[in-house]
């Protein structure tokens, strides 16, 4: 603090007030960085288990019409 104050000739309780906000602001943006990160970490789990479910439907429907496919309904 006491550097502060030296380095910006302002008084020490003002050069207390100004550290205790920057520390203030830093500590809420490194919550709110927190709290984004998980957020982001919560959406994408659930977009890969969608993705895996959907995966896993259209393989049984390929395998389905696979053991099921019959050339004469094309016309082949």
């Amino acid at each position: 603090m006491k550097r502060v104050a030296a380095r910006t000739g302002l008084s020490q309780a003002d050069a207390d007030k100004r550290d205790s906000d920057v520390i203030n602001q830093a500590k809420t943006a490194l919550d709110d960085a927190r709290k984004a990160a998980a957020k982001l970490s919560l959406w994408l789990t659930a977009s890969l288990l969608i993705g895996a479910f959907c995966a896993s439907l259209a393989a049984t429907e390929g395998g389905y019409v696979r053991d099921n496919w019959n050339p004469s309904l094309t016309g082949r």
